[in-house]
């Protein structure tokens, strides 16, 4: 069965730069991009399928499922993964008051902040990037998939989906760590937080409010604020997400005097309120254009402060004996 949707928008929508961000992470077997499109495979009850995704030429994205089954809440999945609810403008002149964060908006008004299919696949996802390059957690996701993931029953039209990403049952007992030859404690975290979802199944679900969904993000060992922050402004859609040690945002509002603290940016952001997600957006990209990284594109752990969530999975793997990245 093959549905078709047609998904309206405010303009301006900025579909370049959502898309690059969204090619840049897509997991290999489960996503894939080429331009003007975006394809990933789909499950609904046990059932397989491939959603493609492209632009049309009348404010609006074209959807087209091919799964045998009916899925309830495709729109508002979608709505959620390509952010086509948000109003440029109101979040353009709540922003534009930072000087800085005006210049960015003339650049790219039509900005939106990415969001995710599945929220769990996006939690996972974060939490493979911690301490990682954006190609090297693209990497260890597609090896998660190819091991953990089931291959889709039904292979669709676009070579290259193969699998369906593993849910919460099928990584809670899985030994992550080993087959990704990563730290223990990184795949311990994703053991705990596929059994944190099976136990709370709304754990992950959006509009439960951001200090609620931040306790219970960090409530999990090996989460810490900066994955907390990326999970609730991506997967949960939360518009006032900050990560404020992220150092992507502290290298983009750097100034003659240096870059400012966690705390200073903690400071100045209260003026975005409530809309920091996309403010996180914009400095991201700036941060990119200038050619010194971005969202999940931090140096090497070897060369780089450590997060707070760099820390605590020092610490667990330390308990555990093993040998944590300096």
């Amino acid at each position: 069965m093959t549905t078709h949707l047609r998904l309206p928008f405010t303009p301006p929508y900025d579909w370049a730069g959502l898309h690059a961000y969204l090619a840049a992470r897509a997991i290999p077997g489960v996503e894939l991009t080429r331009p003007g499109l975006y394809a990933r495979s789909v499950a609904q009850g046990g059932v397989h399928g491939t959603l493609r995704v492209m632009p049309a030429p009348d404010d609006a994205l074209l959807a087209t499922l091919d799964l045998p089954v009916a899925m309830p809440d495709l729109a508002a999945r979608l709505g959620r993964l390509f952010d086509l609810d948000a109003d440029p403008f109101a979040i353009g002149r709540a922003l534009g008051r930072d000087p800085l964060l005006a210049a960015r908006i003339r650049d790219r008004p039509g900005l939106r902040v990415p969001g995710a299919w599945d929220a769990f696949e996006l939690a996972v996802r974060a939490i493979l990037g911690q301490q990682v390059s954006v190609a090297a957690a693209t990497r260890l996701a597609g090896t998660l998939v190819a091991a953990f993931g089931t291959p889709l029953a039904r292979p669709g039209t676009e070579p290259g989906l193969t699998h369906v990403f593993p849910g919460a049952e099928a990584l809670v007992e899985a030994d992550v760590a080993r087959v990704l030859d990563m730290p223990r404690a990184r795949g311990a975290a994703i053991k705990a937080l596929a059994a944190a979802t099976l136990a709370e199944p709304d754990l992950l679900a959006p509009g439960q409010g951001y200090a609620a969904a931040r306790a219970r993000l960090t409530a999990i060992r090996g989460i810490g604020d900066w994955t907390a922050q990326y999970i609730a402004m991506r997967a949960l859609r939360e518009p006032d997400a900050l990560p404020t040690g992220d150092i992507g945002l502290l290298r983009a509002l750097a100034e003659a005097a240096g870059r400012p603290t966690a705390r200073e940016l903690e400071a100045r952001s209260q003026a975005w309120r409530p809309w920091r997600s996309y403010a996180v957006l914009h400095l991201w990209a700036h941060d990119a254009a200038r050619g010194a990284g971005g969202p999940e594109r931090e140096p090497p752990a070897e060369i780089r402060p450590r997060s707070i969530v760099e820390q605590e999975a020092g610490c667990a793997d330390a308990a555990a004996g093993a040998k944590v990245k300096p």
